[in-house]
This record gives C-alpha cells, structure tokens and sequence, in this order.
C-alpha cells in the first residue's frame, strides 16, 4: 500500500492563495492522487477531491466543523455556535428548524419575491446607463429575504444591514484589514438581528409563523429552552447572508447567457433546461473552493488509518469539476443535468450528502428556486446591450467574481 503523498513545500499556505479554487486539484494533477498531504495556515491538513472523498468525507458525525475553518473565514460566514459549528444530534436537531423553512410552498415564496424585486428595480434603472450587476443583485436578493423572513426595517436600516451583509461575504476569503472591518460590521448586524428577535419575544413584532424570523426567535435545542440570542442572530443571518450571496450565483449566470446567447430561446420556453442551465452555473463556480472537517475519532480509508484532531479540506471545485463525474467538465454544458439522476457526492457546490444528517447547506433549495426565477426575469422581461468590460475571472480570488461584476445598460423592462 502506498503511502500518501505529500505536497513538497513547506508549508502551502501562500500558494493556497494564489491559485485560490485550483490549488488542490493542480496538486492531485502533479502528484497523481485523490488524496495529499500538506502544510495550511499553521496546521497540517490532508486534502482531498472526487466522489469518493466527498463520500467518506459526508459520512455522518465522521467530522466536526467547529474549528475546522480559520477564524478569520468562520466569523465572517458562520460564526459561533451557528449550525455549522454542531455536531451529532444537536447539529441535526438544529438543521431541521432550517430544513423547515424549505417548504415547496415558502420557496416559491421566496421565488416569486425575489422576480418581484428584480423586476422593479430594473425598472428603476432602465435608461441610466451603465449597471453593474453583482451590486444590484445583492440589493434585489436583500430585499426579497427580508421580506420572506419577516423581517421589517426601516429603509435606511435595511440598506445598511444590505450593505454589511455584502461586506462579510466579499472578505471571507481576505486576511488582514479588510476582514477586520468587515467582521466588525458583522456585529452591527448580529445586533439589530437580536433587537429583532428580542421584539418578537416581547410581543412588539409579530412576523408570520411560518417565517424565519418566528421560527427562530421560538425554537427550541436539544435541552428545551429557546435559543440565547446572540445565537438567534447567528442564525437569522445565516438564512439572510446566504441568499444575499446568491448574487454572486446569478452574476455568474449572466456570464453563462453572454457567454451562450444560443440558449436564451430555449430558456424562454423550456422550465426544465432552466433548470438545467441553473444547475450547470452552480457546478462550474461553487462558491467556495473547498470545506474543512476535523476528525471526531479515528477511521480508515483506502486502507489508510486517520487518527481523532487529524483535519482534512475536500476540494467542492475540484469535484464538481471531476471528469470521472462529469464528462468533459470544463466545458459549459446544461443538457447534462437534464436526465440527470442526482448524486450527493458528485454535484456538491453547497456540500454534500443529505441536508440533515450532514452539513450540506439547507439553503441549497432556495438556492436553485430564487436563480431559476431571477432567471427567467432576465430571458423573458429584460432588453439589455453588454458594454465592452473584464469579465475575466481570477481563481485566487475567493469568493471568485467576474472582474466587472457584470455590467450591462438596460434598453428595456416588460411586466
């Protein structure tokens, strides 16, 4: 049995951030390997890619979360406490207030929200030149979640929270003073999330039951007390946060249908191949290009023995971009997940395995039920000209973004 190879560097953190989405999979490239060894950040990490990784990875209570990430990611994204940090019962007892939310019947809620917003303020912008995309998809997806999630601010307050929610997503992958602010911007959200929550247990608001915000503020852990509410507000930007990052998602469509002019026709009347057209963006640009886990007891894999506090990042970019998986992977193509079966190894952008039992991300519904209306949006009401632009995309940016965030001028909006 060979032994695991190992990335020759010392220590491989500055190359992680230069070649950002690529750095696992070039090196299982070069080492000919599912599976190395090396040096992130200060701890040793094995790293790993494939549907068989992502499968012994997903293996339910085989990792934890909490501390897997550097802090200066896990206070931007998730933070203390937050569902993403539990384990074994109370991880799943916590995901299925989360997985209660996804209701076919609030996702279309939150779909049809989110065409709304999108289609008024176009609206608002047509005729004033350029528009840069990725800005004005964030305001739309803020609007439209804190509507769906019964949470009413004033318009000053919501622009902020917009604004900040933007901010902890932009710097995630970032070091040094840019995260520093943008983590403390975050409380300022954490705030007003627990002055929401507080009014709703106080009787002064009164958001609809079946809304995140109510939701929340009511639920009960593992011991039978509601939620302390600095945990309340982790978890309210966890549903709002999220989806504002869908913006990114729906810039990396636009880029998609700039990209394919071919497919508008077939978009405009085909529910399916929207679908499909939505499915493919998610595969080829997760938003992250990898998750960590730290190993709760010791197992075997591939005839390797991995001991308890070993940490392991699974490449999400990496596997979603597997040829043994997906045929021909670099290339753009919707028809794939036409009669796709599924596989919750294999297409993981937001995690794997299933939504309860493993930390693949609730939201991933929602995900694919707002891109698919916002979408159709865009083919069947919008009349808009692409302005030359860098819409280059850099790899060692994390999260990764067309350069020009999209810009187009908008000739026209149909109701």
């Amino acid at each position: 049995m060979a032994d695991i190879p190992r990335d020759p560097a010392i220590d491989s953190s500055i190359a992680f951030k230069s070649e950002g989405y690529s750095f696992v999979s070039n090196r299982c490239r070069e080492l000919d390997t599912d599976i190395f060894a090396t040096r992130l950040f200060g701890e040793e990490f094995y790293c790993l890619r494939g549907a068989e990784a992502a499968k012994m990875f997903y293996e339910p209570d085989r990792f934890t979360r909490n501390g897997a990430l550097p802090d200066f990611v896990l206070h931007l994204l998730q933070d203390e406490g937050s569902v993403a940090t539990l384990d074994t019962e109370a991880h799943r007892h916590r995901k299925t207030m989360f997985m209660a939310m996804m209701t076919p019947e609030r996702l279309a809620d939150i779909a049809r929200l989110s065409a709304e917003e999108l289609t008024e303020r176009l609206k608002t912008l047509r005729g004033q030149g350029a528009v840069r995309l990725h800005d004005e998809f964030r305001i739309v997806l803020g609007r439209a979640v804190c509507r769906w999630a019964g949470v009413e601010l004033e318009p000053d307050e919501l622009s902020t929270l917009i604004d900040e929610m933007g901010a902890m997503i932009a710097n995630a992958g970032s070091i040094g003073p840019s995260n520093w602010i943008a983590r403390a911007r975050r409380h300022h959200s954490e705030a007003l999330m627990r002055k929401v929550v507080e009014e709703v247990r106080a009787g002064f608001r009164k958001p609809p039951q079946d809304s995140a915000t109510h939701v929340i503020a009511w639920h009960r852990d593992l011991d039978g007390e509601p939620l302390d509410l600095d945990i309340c507000a982790v978890e309210m930007l966890n549903i709002l946060r999220p989806t504002v990052a869908v913006a990114r998602f729906m810039t990396f469509t636009m880029l998609a249908l700039h990209d394919h002019p071919e497919a508008r026709a077939r978009l405009e009347g085909d529910d399916a191949f929207l679908e499909a057209f939505v499915q493919e963006v998610r595969r080829t640009t997760p938003f992250f290009p990898g998750v960590a886990g730290i190993a709760r007891e010791p197992f075997s894999w591939r005839g390797h023995g991995f001991e308890t506090g070993e940490r392991f990042m699974l490449d999400l970019y990496g596997t979603t971009h597997d040829e043994r998986s997906f045929p021909g992977a670099e290339a753009f193509r919707p028809e794939r997940f036409l009669d796709w079966p599924g596989n919750a190894f294999t297409m993981i952008p937001q995690g794997g395995g299933e939504h309860v039992a493993n930390h693949r991300c609730p939201g991933e519904w929602l995900t694919i039920a707002v891109m698919k209306a916002m979408l159709a949006v865009i083919v069947h009401k919008v009349d808009y000209d692409v302005p030359a632009q860098d819409l280059g995309v850099d790899l060692s940016e994390m999260p990764a973004l067309p350069a020009s965030g999209f810009v187009i001028e908008i000739k026209a909006v149909r109701d």
